[in-house]
């Protein structure tokens, strides 16, 4: 094969996925009609991998919700102040006992959604975190949610 042509070949190879996620970047679907609280709960992950919440049931998205001490009003505010300090991110909606958040990506701008649910009886937070396009997250979602379960404890 000619020198030219296989090195053609590769970064046709190795551009075509940069260019796919920059194109799924640019055509970012709106915010999702179904977040919020219905029926006391958070909208289920899908069956992709790019969603935790604490409200699924199977161990692929499944995470344990967060614990604090006081009222509704002050954890929702904690977590808010948490959530403001992380990069690129805007909260969306707040009161005072949900919280909705978009955080987006560096590169790609991707967008996920984070909503947090205070059961204030148990002395619980939910939460669920979702990607909004694509199938899988690299573990993402997971890991910005056990950094925020990790500041929340800190600050409490």
């Amino acid at each position: 094969m000619n020198y030219n042509l296989a090195v053609w070949v590769i970064a046709v190879i190795c551009l075509t996925p940069v260019v796919a996620l920059a194109l799924m970047s640019f055509s970012s679907p709106p915010m999702p009609s179904n977040l919020g609280v219905s029926d006391g709960l958070l909208a289920p992950c899908t069956d992709s991998p790019n969603c935790v919440s604490t409200q699924a049931t199977d161990d692929e998205h499944a995470m344990k919700p967060l614990r604090f001490n006081g009222d509704a009003e002050s954890a929702i505010e904690r977590l808010a102040s948490i959530v403001r300090a992380e990069p690129r991110t805007k909260i969306v909606s707040q009161s005072n006992n949900y919280l909705h958040a978009e955080f987006t990506s560096l590169v790609f701008r991707f967008v996920d959604d984070v909503e947090f649910q205070v059961e204030e009886q148990a002395n619980l937070i939910h939460f669920r975190s979702a990607s909004r396009v694509g199938y899988s997250d690299l573990g993402v979602n997971r890991a910005r949610m056990e950094r925020i379960r990790e500041l929340f404890q800190e600050a409490s």
